[in-house]
């Protein structure tokens, strides 16, 4: 069988494919904005195991139905080691450490963690891509990650000190840089959504289990606003949100496109005041507006 698109190309910096890149990039990072504050929704009457591999479960069967519908090549060789990583890293390791730590800590908390990815992502883009982003960059970079960081803190009425669930988080951030920079490699030789889907398969054999384990005894009772936060988290966080995120990645450069995601606590912060009631108020506006402010500074760094 044949592929239905080509090996994405590399963008240069200012060309419009690389303007492109930083779009599609953004609508990831809009698709993913809502995770934290819909998983708090969701494990706070389901299981956080049945949450984490329930949604990549769900996710994985629309990925059999989508690849043999467009009838996709196989990937070959080592592509399946790879795809394996994406799956530790992007659909286990990150969806059930965050399902954990989000039944202690509000999503505001988690969102000050989460605002490490974008620095650890440009990280795994300097190891595994070979990006070499200037001085200006990771300047951008660390300055946003500590507006990020001090606005949330504002915004959440403190930092009171570090809980077990933070270890969690920071380990989620680990697992994700990780997939998210392998799966941008393998999105330039699969096509985005093919990388996705065939990492969602590959985790079937192990979700399902996990999945079953977080039933325990019986199918569980829930509302509906925590079936339809699982039904997102499902459909969006973890399957056509990647479409746009990998696609994203791929044009690149990974490290440009990956300090998109510094907005992303600014508008996880905007979901949990609507969804969850948290507040919203002038100091965190300022504090959006310095992170977008540092994030737009980042992507226009040159990086070689």
């Amino acid at each position: 069988m044949t592929r239905a698109t080509g090996p994405a190309i590399t963008a240069r910096p200012g060309s419009a494919s690389s303007a492109a890149g930083l779009v599609f990039g953004f609508l990831g990072v809009l698709a993913f904005s809502f995770t934290l504050p819909l998983t708090r929704v969701a494990v706070s009457q389901l299981d956080p195991l049945f949450v984490g591999a329930g949604r990549a479960v769900v996710a994985g069967v629309l990925a059999v139905l989508v690849l043999a519908l467009l009838r996709q090549r196989w990937p070959r060789g080592s592509q399946w080691a790879r795809l394996a990583v994406v799956a530790v890293g992007v659909i286990a390791g990150f969806p059930i450490l965050t399902s954990y730590a989000l039944q202690t800590v509000p999503a505001a908390h988690g969102a000050v963690v989460i605002a490490l990815l974008p620095a650890a992502t440009a990280v795994v883009a300097v190891v595994r891509a070979k990006e070499r982003p200037s001085l200006g960059f990771w300047l951008a970079g660390g300055f946003g990650v500590a507006a990020v960081i001090g606005f949330v803190a504002v915004s959440a009425d403190g930092l009171d000190g570090l809980h077990p669930a933070d270890l969690l988080l920071v380990g989620a951030v680990a697992l994700a840089a990780i997939g998210y920079g392998e799966g941008a490699l393998l999105s330039r030789e699969l096509g985005s959504w093919q990388t996705i889907c065939w990492a969602l398969i590959v985790a079937l054999p192990v979700m399902v289990p996990l999945m079953l384990a977080g039933l325990g005894s019986g199918w569980p009772v829930a509302e509906a606003p925590a079936w339809l936060a699982f039904a997102y988290l499902a459909g969006v966080s973890m399957f056509l949100g990647f479409f746009a995120w990998y696609r994203g990645l791929a044009i690149g450069p990974i490290a440009r496109v990956s300090q998109i995601q510094l907005v992303q606590p600014v508008l996880t912060i905007v979901w949990a005041t609507l969804l969850l009631g948290e507040r919203l108020d002038l100091v965190v506006l300022i504090g959006a507006g310095a992170v977008i402010l540092c994030a737009a500074t980042a992507v226009r760094a040159r990086i070689r």
